[in-house]
């Protein structure tokens, strides 16, 4: 069975109505081999080149905001890891990782960004991850946070905002790819090959799709299959609670770059800072239909688009040495 005959299969459900439609792809609007290509062609050089400079990360702790010189020598000395000596004194905030490079050294969420909601009051509140956020972007700040279900439901102009409002911004498509594929350049944040159950990627679950499921259940007797997907079930809140669905910020702890970063293929799409549309990574049900691993990408909608499958994951410059 060829891959694209694979895919249609996994999306189909047969229930005695006759098999449901498969979700349209997300394919590139040029050529989705092009992302894979251009990841490697581009970027690979680029990151080899700075494999000699660039620490490789396990990031999971890092020295205190102002640490002096004398507790970082006193940290090397205890066995500190390299990218933690890097970061020190912190170059970012703590919930954002440091990758150098030779256009200038900068900063990146951890985990897949969630949203806080700020309230009259002055404080915030979290904002729940399957909630559409169409007309409260102005209340709405980006924070990346383990444990949390990142933000789905969310267009790549909403995203920006969101960034903007934490004095971040959406990650350029050089510097995401960078995150994942780590100093050594790798084809997935873990290595070279694809290792089944690492990241929450499981397109291979026959008869899984959340959308397929909830239509299943919850579509009102003799409703067209042909709505199946449309924005009135693709962004349906139900679908995050779903069996095989998105999965906490940071739950697959092996999901991680050499930088320290979670998640960064599989479980949500997440956009990048192009105007025309570009999302990375894959999600919980595909993350091989427009590349592999790290050179993911889908410019399938526009930057106002936004369905269940959508996240995203904030930038920044680096602080100054």
């Amino acid at each position: 069975m060829t891959q694209s005959a694979l895919v249609v299969s996994l999306l189909a459900l047969s229930c005695g109505r006759g098999a449901a439609p498969a979700e349209p792809p997300k394919l590139d609007r040029t050529s989705s081999a092009a992302p894979t290509a251009l990841a490697n062609a581009s970027l690979g050089a680029a990151v080899g080149d700075e494999a000699s400079r660039s620490a490789a990360a396990t990031a999971d702790a890092t020295p205190a905001r102002g640490a002096t010189v004398m507790q970082v020598h006193a940290a090397v000395s205890l066995g500190e890891t390299s990218e933690q000596r890097v970061s020190a004194p912190r170059r970012c905030p703590s919930e954002m990782a440091f990758i150098e490079r030779p256009s200038g050294a900068y900063c990146i969420d951890r985990w897949e960004d969630s949203l806080d909601r700020r309230l009259s009051s002055g404080g915030f509140e979290p904002w729940p991850s399957n909630e559409v956020v169409d007309g409260r972007e102005a209340e709405l700040v980006a924070v990346s946070v383990a444990g949390r279900k990142p933000q789905g439901y969310v267009s790549g102009v909403q995203a920006q905002r969101a960034c903007n409002q934490a004095q971040k911004r959406l990650c350029q498509i050089d510097e995401w790819v960078r995150a994942c594929r780590g100093p050594e350049a790798q084809t997935y944040p873990y290595g070279n090959t694809r290792r089944p159950g690492v990241c929450n990627d499981r397109s291979k679950v026959v008869g899984a799709h959340p959308v397929v499921a909830l239509f299943e259940q919850f579509a009102p007797p003799g409703a067209s299959r042909a709505k199946m997907w449309t924005p009135e079930w693709m962004n349906d809140p139900r679908l995050f609670e779903m069996p095989h669905s998105v999965e906490p910020a940071g739950a697959n702890p092996e999901c991680k770059s050499a930088y320290g970063v979670y998640d960064l293929v599989g479980n949500l799409h997440e956009w990048t800072a192009d105007p025309d549309g570009t999302f990375v990574g894959g999600f919980f049900m595909d993350t091989t239909l427009n590349g592999e691993g790290c050179g993911y990408r889908t410019r399938a909608h526009n930057f106002e688009y936004h369905d269940y499958s959508t996240g995203f994951r904030c930038c920044k410059d680096a602080d100054s040495e």
